[in-house]
């Protein structure tokens, strides 16, 4: 079935104990300043960096890492193309697909969160 998909967000995941400091290098470092992101407390957002991407630190417990997300529109299409193409799923956590990636790297699935003139103008069609 025909989907689209696009890189969405580069997350920098950081341990619970060293978000303050992290998200106040961050925003001193690019020059911005780091927003909480509105009923979501694990994520600090620095907007603007990154024209048509996010870029936000996520509180995470555990080690200090980086990771991609992927929006779609079909949640269990994009994540059987990239199983296709070599990834592996290792988790689930609520509409997110956790995947980790040939080199080892991970990747999240999310649903579409963009606005519609973003993500029709960004995604890619897959067939």
């Amino acid at each position: 079935m025909a989907h689209r998909s696009r890189l969405s967000t580069i997350l920098i995941d950081v341990p619970q104990d060293q978000t303050d400091s992290a998200a106040a290098f961050w925003s001193g470092a690019l020059g911005v300043a780091a927003r909480p992101v509105p009923d979501e407390p694990q994520f600090t957002s620095l907007p603007g960096v990154l024209p048509g991407l996010t870029l936000a630190i996520q509180s995470i417990d555990g080690t200090a890492r980086y990771h991609l997300d992927f929006e779609t529109d079909d949640v269990e299409a994009e994540t059987a193309r990239l199983i296709a193409l070599g990834a592996e799923q290792i988790d689930q956590w609520l509409d997110c697909h956790i995947l980790r990636i040939p080199g080892g790297q991970l990747v999240c699935v999310i649903p579409r969160h963009s606005d519609d003139e973003t993500f029709d103008r960004l995604a890619t069609r897959w067939d």
